[in-house]
């Protein structure tokens, strides 16, 4: 293992921790989402900042030290926006994710401390050929997504999905199932499908598998990546799989695309929701009515009774385990599934 260089989980599908890379400055020009580079920490900003490893663990920095990510784009609305394509010609740039998503950052929350910023060093070459996060894409046998899935949305970023979802693989392990977690959209960070793999799910993806660092991505080809990310699931014949979609739908994460790609295998819907008019929102925009409410606007008696109210649907706080019996009957009703 090289350990000249700090790897962060957006390698983890890469060999770059056993075989030998160089290192060649590139132009703009041939810039590209999802390549791998080499920069330098100029300011770690604030001491409370990470990065995601491998294998999930997380890092603490200091200034000077190398690190390896991949380009990207985020545009989160509650922490930061940023994009390499908007790296200067001073060629300098920020962590937008601390699974190494590296862009320049646009604008961020005034509630965030100041991100990382990064000198670019190079791109992480082989025999001359720069390397792509796509060109350590395992292929998949391309097949019909038949997969019974309990999804999971927000209407927001930090709204309570992964929670949730963790909350409901765990179940379904408990009565015996063969599960697959798996996150279709969002920035890249391993510890939201990780989280499903703790309860105890048989086999995890997320876009990273097929070579995205976020979602942020031309909408013919992320429909062809979704394809190869749906096989992939479809691969490990799990008896349902647990599906995130992350941030928003309505966010340029291509949620709505995932959501198309598997609406014929939705058995249930649960909504992880930040305030209860975002609720009214999400359904009108479109036109789907989840099976239950949960998150940030489940906590109080206040929300639950607003979502009820404005919305007409169950609202649980999943993270009460008094709520469990009566999650189980919903997830049984709608999916067929004995809990």
């Amino acid at each position: 293992m090289n350990n000249k260089y700090i790897l962060t989980s957006l390698t983890r599908i890469s060999d770059l921790d056993q075989k030998h890379f160089t290192l060649k400055e590139l132009p703009k020009t041939q810039w590209n989402t999802g390549d791998y580079v080499v920069c330098k920490i100029l300011d770690p900003g604030s001491s409370s900042l990470l990065l995601e490893l491998p294998n999930g663990r997380m890092r603490g920095v200091i200034g000077g030290e190398l690190i390896i990510g991949a380009l990207g784009e985020r545009f989160a609305t509650l922490e930061a926006t940023g994009t390499w394509r908007k790296v200067g010609d001073d060629l300098r740039m920020n962590v937008l994710t601390g699974a190494g998503l590296f862009g320049k950052l646009t604008s961020k929350s005034a509630f965030l401390p100041n991100m990382m910023e990064l000198g670019y060093k190079g791109h992480v070459q082989r025999n001359g050929i720069k390397l792509n996060m796509q060109d350590f894409v395992t292929p998949a046998l391309p097949i019909a997504f038949t997969t019974p899935v309990i999804l999971f949305a927000g209407t927001s970023m930090s709204a309570g999905k992964t929670t949730s979802a963790r909350i409901v693989a765990h179940l379904f392990k408990q009565a015996g199932y063969k599960v697959v977690g798996a996150k279709l959209t969002g920035a890249g960070r391993y510890k939201d499908i990780l989280a499903i793999k703790d309860v105890g799910a048989d086999a995890v993806f997320d876009f990273v598998d097929v070579g995205l660092p976020s979602s942020i991505y031309p909408k013919e080809g992320f429909q062809e990546k979704l394809q190869q990310l749906l096989s992939k699931i479809e691969h490990e014949h799990g008896d349902v799989a647990i599906i995130e979609i992350g941030a928003s739908p309505l966010e340029p994460y291509n949620g709505d695309i995932a959501i198309q790609a598997i609406r014929e295998q939705i058995k249930c819907i649960i909504l992880a929701a930040s305030d209860p008019y975002a609720v009214y929102g999400l359904m009108k925009a479109f036109e789907r009515v989840p099976n239950v409410v949960t998150g940030i606007a489940s906590n109080t008696l206040a929300g639950k009774e607003m979502v009820e109210k404005l919305c007409n649907v169950k609202t649980l706080n999943l993270i009460d385990a008094s709520t469990t019996g009566e999650l189980k009957e919903i997830l049984q009703k709608t999916s067929g599934f004995k809990l």
